[in-house]
């Protein structure tokens, strides 16, 4: 029996978009290691106590989310430095992106990363956008497979997505990236389309954000936790539009009609390389329209990398 340690992303994190990434990275996981043993550990606190547990394990697989910058010596999401680097062992990621764009990465960046990846494994990373960061400074052991929680968006899968609009939509904002008159177009274009508007949180600061717009539209809200949007996306016939994008990944996962607004880098390197349902910010004048035609969602799953990555524990 394997001891396999997960550095687990969605763990002292107010995103609730990282849990469905990490469900993404268990389903995929408990399928090519089921009689395996894990440990769970935090991205954001590295201690002696959580290096005994990577040491102790076979492999120590990373998460998703947007843990890989240029400037490591300033933006730490996952603590790491060039000291713990030596200690590490066995690092690999499993959809990991780059935070967002950047013209260049510091030499301490360089260093860091390549100290932390440099073994014989394969390593897995969200988009084409990441796996150019990491080849430029010549690590190239890693695929772009994309996030793990689109692995089974299969064309099998999406074609049970409805291609017209229903009467219902679930909408979400974010609270790191806002922009007033950008909001209002959504809101507008929701209130014009959909007789039942609900409203559901991903972030800890997305509520107060929305809620002055809520006074102008009939919106109902959905508990900010993971089970909520879950059981909602179960039980209603509904399409989903906004500017989280793991809201929307979900929303796909449970066959519902999306349209992810883009944002960053994540939504628009997913979309370029995977054909997610995304549309960029700076066409939202066109979000009415594309909510009133009908379209296919037609994802391209990178299969052969995958089953690379996969494989490679074998």
């Amino acid at each position: 029996m394997k001891k396999i340690s997960i550095i687990d992303t969605s763990i002292s994190d107010y995103n609730l978009g990282n849990q469905i990434i990490m469900d993404g990275v268990y389903k995929q996981l408990f399928s090519i290691f089921p009689k395996d043993f894990f440990f769970k550990l935090p991205y954001a606190e590295i201690t002696p106590h959580t290096l005994s547990y990577i040491n102790r394990s076979e492999f120590s697989i990373v998460g998703g989310a947007n843990l890989l910058n240029g400037h490591l010596e300033r933006y730490r999401d996952l603590d790491i430095n060039l000291l713990k680097s030596f200690k590490l062992r066995n690092i690999i990621l499993m959809g990991v992106g780059w935070w967002q764009y950047e013209s260049n990465i510091s030499l301490y960046s360089r260093f860091l990363l390549k100290q932390l990846l440099k073994n014989d494994f394969i390593h897995s990373v969200r988009d084409s956008y990441t796996q150019k960061k990491l080849e430029s400074i010549g690590i190239l052991n890693v695929i772009n497979t994309g996030c793990p929680s689109i692995w089974n968006l299969n064309s099998d899968h999406c074609s049970g997505i409805p291609s017209g609009k229903t009467e219902t939509v679930i909408f979400t904002i974010t609270d790191y990236h806002f922009n007033h008159k950008k909001t209002q177009k959504i809101v507008d274009a929701l209130s014009k389309n959909y007789e039942n508007i609900f409203f559901w949180p991903q972030g800890e600061g997305d509520y107060e954000l929305i809620s002055p717009y809520l006074k102008e539209i009939n919106v109902k809200m959905i508990n900010p936790n993971l089970e909520s949007y879950n059981q909602f996306l179960r039980q209603n016939d509904t399409d989903y539009v906004g500017t989280r994008l793991h809201a929307g990944i979900r929303a796909l996962q449970h066959k519902k009609r999306t349209i992810i607004i883009g944002i960053d880098n994540r939504a628009i390197e997913m979309q370029t390389d995977f054909g997610l349902p995304v549309i960029p910010e700076k066409e939202l004048d066109n979000l009415d329209d594309l909510i009133k035609s009908k379209w296919v969602v037609d994802i391209r799953l990178r299969l052969k990398e995958i089953d690379i990555w996969k494989k490679q524990f074998h």
